[in-house]
């Protein structure tokens, strides 16, 4: 057996534990459905390091009978095929390692030391049981809901629990927002079994939406009916009270005829009550106007805080004036004050402050937060059916200062039309925000690896979208760590 055979079947274990088994285990690492995530990567590693050591045995078993046909010692030829083989084992291994090593290099050091955002260092004892001490009516639908609801979007990544969900509704909460593609459709069975039981006190907001994506306007009547059908089972209930077009941009798509036919037969069967549209998107103006002057909404779910562009509060009192129910959201402008706030108590206070803000504005019938954890609950709520504070405003500019150009406005866009990729610089960023601030690493890359276009195309632009931004963000750097975090390998 030549040594030159037993190298060459070497090369190629630890080519295919680099190429293959490390693709394999970067997917099974990030979480991939094991049924698109097939074994056969690791299946011919596995046979190729098999073939190898047994090239190896073949080899030193070879050179040690030589060795005695010729009187001479063969132990140490023992010894080097034990040592090679050995060697050959290491190398794959550290090649298949090597390949997801950004695990530990970029994403362990951001999940693992990372603290979870908008969450107080050191909770208040006041704030013990905070329970919702307000309640708004939304507008033309009547319902009188909790002025701070539960939302459970991205920004969960995944973390909030059904028993947390049921602890929100036990402390007055009786407002849920979901959707089919919050963590994989999960959300909608967390909060379908925390509602058991008490499913009539809750209002419950869904959207036209698959688990894999919004629906546009070229679907059928029957894609839109078939979506909310599997919705319901998910809630295990026999209606929703409110479903949104989800994350609207464009005109056409609000006002898709196919949508709006699916929703009428919807309601008349029972299944839906009422109609809303919600947007954080560049195009939020011209959709939120369109969706008032149409008359066909009850409802608008808006991104809404301290600081936000000065057209929105006039949208939100047109739309209060026409009796349409307003749900703010994004309401942290980007939840970073665990990082940026210099003082405990700053940190203490920002995120009430933040909704005493929010909730001083009439026109508001209420805002939803992501939270997963009770003490979350405590802090939140204490902030419920609360005037502002006589220091609130100088704790919201001096955050306002502090994220003037780390935080990309939801409804700005200024951008978009400068990029010579055509990349979705508002998506790419919002991602980022999840990744870095909102402890949300895993959803972060399951939203970013579904853009068509990835921020790699950043490198060597001579960035024109960053001249464009009102903000002063760096994007292109912005962007660029967003693909180095975001992406595997």
């Amino acid at each position: 057996m030549s040594g030159s055979w037993v190298f060459l079947s070497w090369l190629v274990s630890v080519s295919l534990g680099y190429g293959a088994l490390g693709g394999y285990l970067g997917r099974l690492v990030e979480g991939y459905d094991g049924s698109g995530n097939p074994s056969l990567p690791a299946l011919a590693t596995a046979v190729s390091v098999a073939l190898s050591l047994a090239l190896t045995l073949a080899w030193a078993r070879t050179r040690v009978r030589r060795a005695r046909d010729s009187n001479l010692p063969g132990r140490r030829f023992f010894l080097l095929g034990a040592l090679g083989a050995g060697g050959g084992v290491l190398a794959t291994g550290v090649s298949a390692l090597g390949r997801v090593s950004d695990w530990y290099t970029v994403t362990g050091k951001n999940i693992f030391l990372v603290r979870p955002p908008y969450k107080s260092d050191q909770a208040l004892i006041e704030w013990s049981g905070s329970t919702v001490q307000n309640y708004r009516r939304l507008g033309r639908t009547e319902a009188l809901i909790s002025d701070i609801s539960l939302g459970s979007g991205s920004g969960t990544g995944g973390r909030q629990t059904a028993e947390v969900a049921r602890q929100a509704i036990d402390r007055g909460i009786n407002y849920f927002d979901t959707a089919p593609d919050y963590s994989g459709t999960d959300s909608e069975y967390r909060l379908g079994k925390a509602m058991k039981g008490v499913r009539d006190q809750m209002f419950l907001a869904t959207k036209f939406c698959r688990p894999g994506g919004h629906l546009g306007a070229d679907h059928s009547v029957a894609d839109y009916i078939e979506a909310v059908e599997g919705s319901l089972q998910r809630l295990q209930t026999d209606r929703v009270d409110l479903v949104h077009i989800h994350s609207c941009d464009t005109v056409d798509r609000l006002m898709a005829e196919n949508a709006h036919e699916a929703f009428d037969r919807l309601k008349a069967a029972g299944k839906v009550r009422f109609l809303g549209v919600s947007t954080h998107t560049p195009n939020l103006e011209a959709v939120a106007n369109h969706a008032i002057e149409s008359d066909r909404f009850d409802v608008l779910m808006l991104a809404y805080h301290y600081g936000a562009w000065p057209g929105i509060g006039d949208i939100i009192d047109r739309a209060a004036a026409q009796d349409i129910g307003v749900v703010a959201m994004k309401t942290l402008r980007g939840a970073m004050h665990q990082g940026l706030m210099q003082s405990r108590a700053e940190q203490d206070s920002y995120t009430q402050a933040a909704f005493r803000w929010v909730l001083s504005n009439p026109s508001v019938s209420g805002l939803v937060i992501s939270l997963w954890e009770s003490s979350q609950l405590d802090e939140f709520l204490y902030a419920s059916g609360q005037p502002p504070g006589p220091g609130d405003r100088e704790l919201l500019d001096d955050y306002a200062a502090k994220v003037e150009g780390e935080h990309c406005r939801p409804h700005c866009g200024l951008c978009l039309g400068h990029c010579p990729e055509q990349l979705a610089i508002h998506d790419i960023l919002r991602h980022r925000m999840y990744f870095k601030y909102y402890g949300a690493q895993k959803e972060a890359m399951r939203l970013y690896d579904r853009l068509e276009r990835k921020a790699d195309v950043c490198a060597g632009c001579s960035a024109p979208c960053t001249q464009a931004c009102p903000q002063a963000i760096p994007i292109s750097e912005h962007a660029q760590e967003a693909h180095r975090l975001l992406t595997l390998g």
